[in-house]
């Protein structure tokens, strides 16, 4: 039996403001350990209201989640923080790198609030992701001194720092020109075929999502196929 990492079980999500409007109905589905998953459908359809619920960053909905057969629904914020720092890793559309630090030391940042490891070993790790990622050479530069493209394998890097459960990505591709959107690609694939690393990706690229081991299409809040 293939370990579940991901459960969403009948998660239902409304937004008042003012009116009560469903934004999300009855999203049951769950994601196998080494997985590949993207998440497609128009916008306004609730991708990334979905992912940052099963991110745990928004805890106000109906259903269950669980990650790693845990549940985290009815968690405390400080638990769920917990989560996601050790379980969870996460890719953006926007790379979110601290400018004033080298690129070794963004890496590192997860790894020194977890806490797990001694700064050392956490540094050690740290390479170990940027060489996985063919970008050693770049450990020592600050942030802002890479391209658009080199500064979303760090961010890859940084998301792979704790050994994650899951890595979530809300459009890791959309801010990249083709040649760099290809790289990221291989990278996902090579980390779920080669490191059985799991992934969820929301995605508006058609033709990264066709590539993924399985689609997940949403419309108007419902999975209509995946």
């Amino acid at each position: 039996m293939q370990d579940i990492i991901l459960e969403a079980r009948h998660i239902n999500k409304q937004f008042h403001d003012p009116v009560t409007v469903q934004v999300l109905t009855d999203i049951t589905f769950t994601v196998n350990k080494g997985e590949f998953v993207s998440v497609i459908g128009k916008s306004g359809c609730g991708k990334s209201t979905l992912l940052y619920i099963l991110s745990t960053m928004d805890t106000d909905y109906d259903g269950e989640l669980l990650i790693d057969q845990d549940l985290m629904t009815g968690r405390s914020d400080t638990e769920l923080a917990r989560v996601r720092n050790e379980k969870i890793g996460f890719v953006f559309q926007f790379h979110y790198l601290l400018n004033e630090f080298t690129v070794l030391r963004n890496v590192m940042l997860p790894g020194l609030k977890l806490g797990r490891y001694s700064e050392q070993e956490v540094e050690h790790r740290a390479l170990e992701r940027l060489k996985m990622l063919g970008i050693e050479q770049l450990a020592s530069k600050p942030a802002y001194h890479i391209s658009g493209g080199e500064k979303q394998r760090v961010a890859i890097a940084r998301a792979l720092i704790n050994d994650p459960h899951i890595i979530m990505g809300d459009e890791p591709t959309g801010n990249l020109d083709v040649k760099n959107s290809n790289l990221v690609f291989d990278i996902f694939k090579e980390l779920s075929e080669v490191h059985n690393q799991t992934l969820l990706i929301v995605t508006h690229d058609q033709s990264f999502a066709e590539n993924t081991s399985r689609i997940i299409e949403m419309e108007d809040g419902r999975i209509i196929r995946g």
